[in-house]
């Protein structure tokens, strides 16, 4: 009895967008460094899939794993943070077990198009506005700690928090590294925008980058 009240508490804290399936321009050609371009353009195809509404909460996370790893712990609605790539990875495994459901990591490119609208975008800098006081927690405005989910606009798609609040690990890997989307708490305007990209150490815990997951549209 105690296993099915967990899982209906669990499902009860998992609330999906269907992101519809298209083409989209992945990366920012005017984004450079020292000649350099960081995030160079180019055409992706994605198929149709399920993104969580907001960051995986403190709420959620020890309702699955039994504990709170986070940093700032003002609100069980706060983001869950100070979870590395792999602590991600022992998290879904987990869901999917309790669920019988196949939850992951989006890919960089779903990330992406995502928190630019998908197939509703209409290219804003950062997700759901150009005005990043409007959709997120930044440097400037979140006293550098994480703030609970939902609180400020949505993008397009009705998703919270893709620019700021808490940075978000995804599936991809850079070198040795693993990549980071959306700007966090403590980060500059630069750093929210939909297009930019960052990467950290897969076994590195920060007071601000946390996670959401996504879904086939198969399961």
């Amino acid at each position: 009895m105690a296993q099915s009240h967990n899982k209906a508490k669990i499902e009860s804290l998992l609330e999906f967008v269907k992101v519809e399936g298209g083409t989209f321009t992945m990366g920012n050609d005017s984004i450079m460094w020292d000649g350099v371009k960081l995030a160079p353009e180019h055409e992706v195809e994605l198929s149709t899939f399920y993104i969580q509404t907001t960051e995986v909460t403190q709420e959620l996370w020890e309702a699955v794993m039994g504990k709170n790893p986070s940093y700032f712990k003002t609100s069980a609605r706060n983001p869950v943070t100070h979870v590395d790539w792999k602590d991600c990875q022992r998290f879904i495994k987990k869901l999917n077990s309790i669920t019988g459901k196949k939850y992951r990591l989006p890919t960089e490119a779903e990330w992406e198009y995502a928190a630019r609208g998908g197939n509703m975008s209409r290219g804003y800098v950062y997700a759901g506005s150009d005005d990043l006081n409007k959709v997120a927690w930044h440097h400037y405005n979140s006293g550098l700690k994480t703030h609970p989910v939902g609180q400020l606009g949505a993008n397009e798609l009705g998703l919270y928090d893709m620019s700021g609040n808490a940075r978000e690990w995804v599936w991809d890997a850079h070198k040795t590294y693993r990549r980071v989307r959306g700007g966090g708490a403590g980060d500059q305007s630069f750093d929210c925008s939909v297009s930019v990209s960052d990467f950290n150490y897969p076994n590195s815990r920060t007071p601000d980058t946390g996670f959401r997951t996504v879904r086939n549209q198969s399961n």
